[in-house]
Formats: structure tokens, C-alpha cells, sequence
């Protein structure tokens, strides 16, 4: 054992412990884990991996209902020098399959259902084994972990050794995985306490996934590095969230969450009267929404900007004017600018060009793709972030678009060529556009404009059911428009600002 300093990001976090029996995790049954408990059974599931093989670096892929235990497998991922890697319960087999192949992880952990499946994949690869993980409490892992020794001494990890690996698309439809560091996700958790004034009188109420890095890593992590309490709720249920906001001090959500409690007449000043604060992100929130929760609750929601490369970036500001459609300014020790597309020329106040960021919170790189990674950063350090925007004379950032195309709906990001790829398999279909446009509840709604053979043209509810077997549901086009051509410049690419433009009320009521 090294006689320096641990970088282990849960070493940080046990520093923020000053009371074992105080409370970490509410759950919906009422039961209240301690921090006591969490040092426990995280310890459970490190020697659990420890005695199935796991060695510091090894990748542990996790396709895992949100529970209790599932944050506690990510813990003890973190304390056994694991690199943990989440994936979407929505992921079908050939998506699964992609990322199983490229991170090799060593051990695949998965629900009953899917286990055959990921055997297969496993086994095909020459790869390691998959242990079950049921909601319920059951399956081989948990099984393990209730078997095993409930202490163990948390492994050295330097500041740059990999803490997870989130997988992030790309315009060609090839999955990228991000590499993130302790020393990227600690640097992150500290300066979000700063920022948002978070202690351990706090509660926050989560009702996100844990598989992105806004419910696991944003949401947890800060809570961790504050040594506050959480409300964990398994998913977000209007009337779940309005009868625990009373217990809360805090909320963190996508926009979708607060416009479907703008919906309840539940939602009032007396019932949130005491929070903290509400904070948005992973999605655009619209300024109606940002308007119409201040005026209905007294509170004016916090919005920030992160990405999966980078954790969070900027702030509103937690004492100041929080503005309507504005990400605020830099987190402490990052640096943000604008810079032209093309030369990378710093752009001047109000100028639109893309986001590029610089910081200890900034991704070590994408797995195994050196190239890729070498064109995502300028020679001074700064990642390229893809986002398209401006600073204002005030230094308040907004985003405005997106250079790459995603699609940001419900809070997941959706790459349009993917998608593209599934619908040109199907049979009948010539060409197809993907496009996100406006939408009142998601944010934007996957839209999918379609060129069909006449002669073999496949319906609606015929596209849907062939993609419904590759893709995750949050990727599925929430409508399909049918087009006799698609739009194209001289150099023979679809136009799809054209397409924006013609299907941006698609969804409006």
C-alpha cells in the first residue's frame, strides 16, 4: 500500500462522513439506510467483485434496475478500483452488444430476463461472466454480496486512474466511451456543493436513473461529497415526488419533470415553501416552464449545462438572477469561450460559435480511439464541446443549438444517424431523415421523415414494431412523416434546418 494520498473517489466521500448513524438513503418503503449502512454494504459488493476476479481497471458493466443496491454496486465498484459502466435497461441486444465488445469489461451484471442474451454476447467475445441483479433483492451477485464481509479498506487510486466509462454517440452512429477519472468526478462533486451551498442538512429528492451521469453522478456523488441525505424514489411518479417534496430541501431534474408538476394543482407555494432549491438540466428547459413554475411556486428553477464528456459545466448562479434561457456561467477552475467552427477564432460577447471548455472535470478521452479523441481538443486543452452558443455582455452563457445534430429528448440524447440506420434496414424505405423538433412534454420530440418505395411502402405501426426490436424506446421517432424527397444543397445533403423549420410545430396542441 502507497504511502500517498488516496484519489479514490469514494475515499473523498468517506472523508465527508462525520456521523455514521446519520441518515443516506430514504426509500420508497420507508426504509432509511444510514451512512453506517451504505460503508456496509458497499463493502459487500467490493469484496464481492474482488472474490469473482476484479482488479483495479477492470470494467463492470451494470444493465440494473435503480435500487439501493445498485448504487451501492457503483460504490463498491468505486472502493474495489473497478471502472464502472452503466448501461440503459432499454438497450436491446444489438446495442448491448456493441458496447460488451468494446469496453471487455470482465463481469457483466444483469436483470434475470436479459441473462441469456448477455451470456451469449459474453461467450461469443471470449469475454468474462454475467451474475444476476434483481429489484426484488435476488440474484447471484446480491447473493454474493450478502455473503461477503461487510468492511474493506478502500483501494489506491491515483487521480487519473478511470472511475467509469459512459458511453456517448456519435454523429456516424458509433457509440463513444467516455473515460472519466476520479479526479474529474470528485473535482466535479466539490465544486457543485460550492456552487449550490449543498451541507448535510440537506435532503434532495431523486427521481432520476442512475444509469447517466445526471441521476448517478451530478445527483449522488454531490450528495456523497456533501454528506446530505437522499429521498430515492425507483422513477419519477407526479404524485411521489409532491408527497415527499415536504421531507425535501432540494430537487434535481430534467424538464420534463417540472412541466408534469405544473400540471398537478398539488404543486403550490405552501407546499414548497421551505426547499432550497430546484435545479434543470440534461434538456433545454423552455422559458414557459422557467416562467410558469416561478409564478405557480415562488421558486425560479436553477439551470445548468453538462455533458457526459464533462460532468457539469456551468451554473445559474445560486444568490442572483437566474435567467430564462441561460446556463449561467463557468463552475469554479473551468474555463469556457467561444470559438468559430471553422478557424477556432475566440469570438466576442453575443457571437455565436461553439462551446469549447476547459477544467479538471474534462474526460480523459474516448476508449480506445486516440484518434477521435485528439480532434475533439484544441493544442491549449480545450474540449470542443459540439454545443453551439453565446456569452451576453453579463457573462451568462446560452446554448442555442447543436453542431452534431443531437437530439435531447426526455433528457437522453438520441444521435439522428443512428436512428437513420434502423429505419434504412427496413424494407420499403428508400431514405430517411431524423429530426428533433419542439415538444411540450420532452423537450424535443424524435421526429422521423421518411422516402418509401410505392410499391412496398411500409405503414406506420409497421416501422415502429421493426424498431422497437433494435432500438431503446427513447430513441423511437414519436411520429413518422412520409415525404416524396428529402431536401438536399447542392452538394447532395439533406438539408434538415429545412426539415426543422417545416415540422417545428409538429407537436404543438
Amino acid at each position: 500500500m502507497t504511502n500517498s494520498q488516496n484519489h479514490n473517489l469514494f475515499a473523498i466521500f468517506r472523508r465527508a462522513i462525520s456521523n455514521a448513524d446519520a441518515p443516506f438513503l430514504e426509500l420508497p418503503d420507508g426504509q432509511v439506510i444510514s451512512y453506517g449502512g451504505m460503508l456496509k454494504r458497499s463493502a459487500q459488493f467490493a469484496n464481492a467483485l474482488v472474490s469473482l476476479g476484479t482488479k483495479p481497471g477492470d470494467r463492470v458493466a451494470a444493465q440494473v434496475e435503480k435500487t439501493a443496491d445498485a448504487l451501492f454496486l457503483y460504490l463498491g465498484c468505486l472502493r474495489a478500483g473497478a471502472v464502472f459502466l452503466p448501461l440503459n435497461m432499454g438497450y436491446k441486444d444489438k446495442e448491448l452488444s456493441y458496447f460488451i465488445t468494446d469496453a471487455e469489461p470482465v463481469l457483466v451484471v444483469c436483470v434475470s430476463t436479459r441473462q441469456a442474451a448477455l451470456e451469449q454476447i459474453v461467450a461469443s467475445n471470449g469475454l468474462g461472466r454475467v451474475e444476476t441483479f434483481e429489484q426484488e433483492g435476488a440474484g447471484t451477485l446480491i447473493a454474493m454480496a450478502n455473503r461477503a464481509a461487510t468492511d474493506f479498506e478502500d483501494l489506491h487510486r491515483e487521480e487519473d486512474d478511470l472511475a467509469a466509462i459512459l458511453y456517448t454517440s456519435g454523429t456516424t452512429g458509433r457509440s463513444k466511451g467516455a473515460m472519466l477519472t476520479h479526479k474529474n468526478l470528485s473535482s466535479n462533486a466539490q465544486a457543485l456543493v460550492d456552487c449550490w451551498q449543498f451541507t448535510s442538512a440537506d435532503v434532495w429528492l431523486h427521481a432520476l436513473p442512475i444509469f447517466h451521469t445526471h441521476g448517478l453522478f451530478v445527483a449522488t456523488n454531490t450528495v456523497l461529497n456533501s454528506g446530505g441525505s437522499m429521498i430515492f424514489q425507483n422513477r419519477f411518479d407526479v404524485d411521489d415526488v409532491l408527497d415527499a417534496l415536504p421531507r425535501a430541501t432540494c430537487m434535481m431534474g430534467v424538464p420534463t419533470f417540472y412541466s408534469r408538476l405544473l400540471g398537478s394543482p398539488r404543486l403550490t407555494r405552501d407546499l414548497v415553501s421551505h426547499m432550497r432549491v430546484f435545479i434543470s438540466g440534461s434538456a433545454p428547459l423552455s422559458p414557459q416552464t422557467h416562467k410558469q413554475f416561478e409564478q405557480q411556486t415562488g421558486h425560479a428553477i436553477l439551470e445548468r449545462y453538462g455533458m457526459t464528456e464533462t460532468s457539469m459545466n456551468t451554473s445559474n448562479p445560486f444568490e442572483g438572477e437566474r435567467r430564462a434561457s441561460t446556463v449561467g456561467f463557468a463552475l469554479p477552475d473551468i474555463d469556457i469561450r467561444i470559438a468559430d467552427i471553422e478557424s477556432g477564432d475566440i469570438l466576442a460577447a453575443n457571437e455565436v460559435g461553439v462551446i469549447e471548455i476547459r477544467g479538471p472535470n474534462i474526460f480523459k478521452g474516448y476508449w480506445r480511439m486516440p484518434e477521435k479523441t485528439q480532434q475533439e481538443f484544441r493544442e491549449d486543452g480545450f474540449f470542443i464541446s459540439g454545443d453551439l452558443g453565446f456569452i451576453d455582455e453579463r457573462g451568462y452563457l446560452s446554448i442555442v443549438g447543436r453542431n452534431k445534430d443531437l437530439i435531447i429528448s426526455g433528457g437522453f440524447n438520441i444521435y439522428p444517424a443512428e436512428v437513420e440506420n434502423a429505419l434504412d434496414a427496413i424494407k420499403g424505405i428508400s431514405e430517411s431523415a431524423v429530426i428533433g423538433v419542439p415538444h411540450p412534454d420532452f423537450g424535443e420530440g424524435v421526429t422521423a421523415v421518411v422516402v418509401t418505395e410505392a410499391e412496398s411502402a411500409p405503414g406506420v405501426d409497421d416501422i415502429r414494431t421493426t424498431l422497437e426490436r433494435d432500438l431503446a424506446n427513447y430513441k423511437l421517432p414519436k411520429r413518422v412523416c412520409f415525404v416524396g424527397a428529402l431536401p438536399r444543397n447542392k452538394m447532395g445533403k439533406i438539408q434538415k434546418n429545412q426539415l426543422r423549420e417545416q415540422y417545428q410545430s409538429a407537436y404543438q396542441a
